[in-house]
């Protein structure tokens, strides 16, 4: 695993990209700065187990280097499913070619995956027992948010699942700053300077847009889904749960 070392260095005003810097140290960047990743990994294969049917599609949108969809061909236990896997960065997408290449898990059940370079926003949701956006909605316009969230419900099958992880901010302003502070630790502790917090929040910062709990389960029930609740947290690191 590559150390990230990206924000060492000063990059000025250039915003944060999923480029091939990112890719190279994506993994090391998830570990040491987003606490609760590995738990909400290892749930999505969980919840593929329990909800997904056969001969239906699973959706890993914003796939980055296919963690989650690693987690849920791995969790697949129905035949005849498909995993799509798409992001809008070139160098995302070619490295999760080669991890999935590399997945050994389960020969004998081997869940087909395709690829997609494109925008999630593009995307034609059919026969949809689970659909993954983990981390990912927070990067969308907030103005097609609501629309995204509706295509996928329309292109669920019924009892079908999504999971939606966040970074959020809390609506009391104390807490907020509290979180902010303990996220920041959280990074200390793992070896990141003072100086690499700072620049990584600057270039995040107008790229990354987090909202509240309460903002995202609302859209939900706006998009037709029919139960949503918070089944992890860790500081202001959210997963929720939906249902169709």
């Amino acid at each position: 695993m590559s150390e990230d070392t990206i924000y060492k260095a000063d990059r000025g005003s250039e915003p944060f990209r999923f480029d091939d810097k990112v890719a190279q140290v994506f993994p090391d960047m998830l570990r040491r700065s987003i606490p609760g990743y590995a738990a909400s990994i290892e749930a999505i294969g969980s919840l593929a187990a329990r909800y997904v049917r056969a001969g239906t599609n699973c959706y890993d949108l914003g796939c980055s280097l296919g963690a989650a969809t690693l987690a849920m061909r791995q969790g697949i236990s129905e035949p005849g499913c498909r995993i799509v896997a798409v992001d809008l960065a070139p160098a995302m997408i070619e490295r999760c070619k080669q991890v999935v290449a590399k997945d050994t898990f389960l020969p004998g059940l081997m869940t087909d995956v395709d690829f997609v370079l494109g925008d999630i926003r593009d995307v034609e949701f059919v026969n949809a027992s689970m659909v993954v956006l983990n981390y990912t909605l927070q990067f969308v316009d907030l103005a097609d948010r609501g629309a995204l969230l509706r295509r996928i419900r329309e292109g669920m099958n019924e009892g079908g699942i999504l999971v939606l992880s966040e970074k959020v901010v809390d609506e009391n302003a104390h807490m907020e700053q509290l979180l902010v502070d303990l996220h920041h630790e959280h990074k200390r502790r793992h070896d990141y300077s003072e100086l690499e917090i700072s620049r990584k929040r600057a270039a995040l910062e107008n790229v990354l847009i987090p909202e509240t709990v309460a903002a995202h389960r609302a859209r939900l029930q706006a998009a037709g889904f029919s139960h949503s609740a918070v089944w992890l947290r860790y500081f202001n690191f959210v997963s929720i749960i939906a249902m169709r």
